[in-house]
This record gives structure tokens, sequence and C-alpha cells, in this order.
């Protein structure tokens, strides 16, 4: 991945992100996930 040679105002863009994920976060059965505690 391409870096800009000049980092200065780096750190105002850190701890931007919130709110949740845009793709990948429907779940299968309603508004509950399954977590699996034991892999087979």
């Amino acid at each position: 991945m391409l870096q800009p040679k000049k980092t200065k105002f780096r750190r105002q863009q850190k701890g931007r992100m919130k709110g949740n994920a845009g793709r990948g976060n429907e779940l299968a059965f309603g508004s509950f996930g399954i977590k699996s505690l034991q892999s087979k």
C-alpha cells in the first residue's frame, strides 16, 4: 500500500471510525449471534 510522504496530520484521523461496520455485520439469527465455545 502506498504511504503519503507528509505525515503531519496523521494523528487527527486516529479514532475517527465510529459506529457499526458497513458490511458483514448482519447476523443469521436476528440481533443475537451464536458464539461457539468448542470447535468440532
